[in-house]
């Protein structure tokens, strides 16, 4: 569909919402006053998503989206059209020639906080382009948190304080509903002219977003902190899909969280841990402004520069493969493979398995996370990556390694979970399946028809604390 005349904007990007939409409402209401045409538009960008290693099944998740925002939007008479203009650039070359066209003259569209999706913006507004910009991708706007001196936190109990501190005079009512614009209009279809991958399981639309948000809250959200940790459970919200792209807004899960325990904020209450997750996304996403360079690949702490990492490209398939020879393990990986999710508890396992046990570089780990992840979000994976390998922000020291044996007899005990993704394992005891696979005088410790172990955990521990050791003065000083 053509863009009319002097036409107001609202730029679709992981905002894939009505409800609560900010720079939507401040759209609909600059063309409602000054009686203008309201067209949104989402600007496909194929060539930047290859770049940054977009899953297909989360661009799956978007077209399908897209195609539900389309009705929606429809029947509130605001045309959305899709526009296929390959990167970045080519986004900020399509808006400049539909302004001197004669066809924009307003944008309204929301921030986000990666560095070269920044660096776009910026581009934007320095070159005078009449572009109107919300920051609601955090309920607090990166660089609103600070310490005494003025500073982004580095520490995360500190930031978290903080945060409920200022939160507590916040208003967290989400916007109200959006009103009808004009008379219905025809929906358009939107296909994304990529590789894609099915992510039918995980159903689409604000509805059925808002629907998973209430039961999770009313069923799950008082024993999550007891419960979480164990992935045969399917207690965790499993919302984060929906916030990625923004079919959910943060402000929208607080709220529903608060409907359940109102003072969650002030006191501790069933829902600290969640709200914990919700205030772990903010901090990371605050990070990601306040330091450019983990939007470009880089450790966050420099003692980190000096591992010497093996990268053993075989060891990193099995990994990719769930083919290590520790059940646990290979169970979340073969998660992740099939279904594009992996439970918060297995993505430290894993993570702490191919940094720590094999020596690999985190990023190795993060990008194949990112290729196959539906809830792909850089600043959270980024975060949970360095993390796990001791390199980031506030992580988890470097001698601190999880035995992947004791994790499994921990939080998979009767190995519900293992026996669900790695069939080969269906008819072994409960008591050999969180072992590694070795080699014994009786032949193999669990299955002949199961993958040897890739390492021995005490050699890898011992290897891990010697290699690992250069970040020793990050815990000293």
């Amino acid at each position: 569909m053509d863009i009319k005349s002097n036409s107001v904007i609202f730029w679709f990007r992981n905002d894939l919402r009505i409800s609560d939409n900010q720079a939507l409402t401040q759209a609909k209401e600059y063309a409602d006053k000054h009686q203008l045409p309201l067209h949104a538009i989402y600007l496909a960008t194929p060539a930047q998503w290859q770049q940054h290693d977009q899953a297909p099944i989360q661009l799956d998740f978007i077209e399908r989206q897209l195609n539900q925002l389309s009705q929606s939007l429809a029947q509130l008479g605001i045309p959305l059209s899709m526009f296929n203009v390959n990167d970045f650039q080519a986004q900020m070359d399509w808006l400049i020639t539909q302004q001197q066209d004669g066809h924009i003259k307003q944008v309204f569209a929301g921030l986000e906080p990666e560095w070269n999706e920044r660096q776009r913006d910026q581009t934007l507004l320095d070159s005078g382009f009449p572009i109107t910009f919300t920051d609601e991708h955090c309920l607090l706007p990166p660089m609103s948190v600070k310490n005494q001196h003025g500073m982004m936190y580095k520490v995360f109990t500190p930031f978290k304080n903080r945060w409920r501190e200022i939160m507590q005079s916040v208003p967290v009512e989400p916007l109200g509903k959006l009103t009808a614009f004009a008379a219905p209009t025809q929906a358009q279809p939107i296909t994304l002219n990529c590789d894609k991958t099915s992510s039918q399981q995980w159903p689409t639309g604000e509805k059925a977003a808002h629907q998973l948000l209430r039961q999770f809250c009313k069923q799950n959200l008082a024993d999550y902190g007891e419960q979480r940790d164990y992935p045969a459970l399917h207690v965790t919200s499993q919302l984060s899909p929906y916030l990625a792209i923004g079919i959910l807004s943060p402000r929208q899960c607080l709220a529903a969280l608060l409907a359940e325990f109102p003072n969650a904020i002030v006191e501790k209450t069933p829902a600290e841990m969640w709200l914990n997750e919700l205030i772990w996304r903010e901090f990371y996403r605050h990070l990601l402004v306040a330091f450019p360079k983990l939007s470009r690949n880089q450790n966050f702490n420099a003692l980190a520069n000096n591992i010497q990492w093996q990268n053993n490209p075989t060891d990193f398939q099995k990994w990719c493969d769930g083919r290590t020879g520790y059940p646990i393990v290979d169970a979340a990986m073969r998660q992740l493979n099939t279904t594009g999710w992996m439970h918060n508890r297995l993505r430290m396992i894993v993570a702490s398995f191919l940094t720590k046990h094999l020596l690999i570089d985190w990023r190795w780990g993060e990008q194949y996370f990112r290729q196959k992840l539906i809830d792909g979000d850089l600043a959270a994976n980024n975060g949970g990556w360095q993390w796990s390998a001791g390199t980031g922000c506030d992580a988890q020291p470097y001698f601190r390694i999880f035995n992947p044996i004791e994790q499994s007899k921990k939080f998979d005990p009767d190995g519900k979970f293992i026996k669900d993704f790695v069939p080969e394992l269906a008819d072994v005891n409960a008591k050999q399946l969180h072992q590694a696979n070795t080699f014994t005088e009786k032949g193999y410790l669990i299955s002949e028809q199961y993958p040897l172990s890739i390492i021995e955990h005490k050699a890898a521990r011992e290897r891990a604390m010697a290699t690992l050791s250069v970040m020793k003065k990050q815990n000293t000083s």
